[in-house]
């Protein structure tokens, strides 16, 4: 009953690995949209704050004269 024998060089490096591989899998979700997805979400987000600043109530100028 003994523990299997591993070379921690190859260990560390695939660890390494696993971790770059994890890191490029979340920037292919963050940064893999195609031009018109991202002019898609551009637009509807323009909308989105165009509907938010319309309902904005500004207070009046008032001058301290």
């Amino acid at each position: 009953m003994s523990a299997e024998i591993v070379n921690l060089r190859q260990f560390k490096k695939g660890k390494a690995r696993q971790e770059k591989a994890d890191q490029a899998e979340q920037n292919r979700v963050t940064f893999g949209l195609s031009k018109s997805e991202k002019q898609l979400a551009k637009s509807i987000n323009d909308k989105a704050q165009k509907t938010l600043d319309q309902g904005k109530l500004e207070k009046p100028f008032r001058d301290k004269d």
